[in-house]
């Protein structure tokens, strides 16, 4: 089981940095695309701004992961101190079990949404493109979360370690 976890943990983070590069990537060349035919036609593509928009959104979304992954996300540190050193393994399984349930109660309600704006068959105004497929990708995001983090919760030293951000004077040829 431990080894399918670390195996789960590489490929999610695999596949969330390649979707990540590639929505920017659709991201960047739609809209320089959209410039250039501006510039060169007068006329802009149809709908770039949108899907541009989209990709951002892709981005942004898979990117929750990296960011997971990496421990990078936004948590409270003003209370790292309150408990005694030798809790630490404890607090953090702890905190990790709870940041998997959020994500996976956040996963469910997502998914509901999803099934409803499936259900009513809602499109885009612009591209009249569904809305569900990009919707969908919020379930999945949170999913993929909430099993990283009680992977983390369960198997402590698969977890990532924090590199310590350096200080300016640390950082070669900076001087303060």
């Amino acid at each position: 089981m431990y080894r399918l976890a670390g195996l789960f943990l590489i490929y999610a983070l695999r596949a969330e940095k390649a979707l990540t590069v590639f929505a920017f990537i659709v991201m960047t060349l739609v809209i320089v695309g959209d410039v250039i035919s501006r510039k060169v036609t007068g006329l802009g593509i149809i709908g770039a701004p949108r899907i541009a928009v989209f990709a951002m959104i892709v981005t942004a979304f898979a990117s929750f992961g990296l960011a997971s992954d990496g421990r990078r996300h936004l948590r409270p540190k003003f209370a790292d101190q309150w408990f005694p050193a030798a809790w630490d393994p404890v607090i953090t399984r702890i905190q990790e079990l709870l940041t998997a349930s959020f994500c996976l109660a956040f996963a469910g309600v997502a998914i509901g949404v999803v099934q409803e704006t499936y259900a009513l068959q809602e499109v885009t105004r612009m591209l009249q493109m569904p809305v569900w497929p990009m919707q969908a990708l919020i379930p999945l995001v949170f999913l993929v979360a909430g099993i990283r983090h009680a992977i983390y919760g369960l198997y402590l030293d698969l977890r990532p370690q924090l590199e310590a951000n350096p200080s300016l004077s640390e950082v070669e040829g900076i001087k303060q």
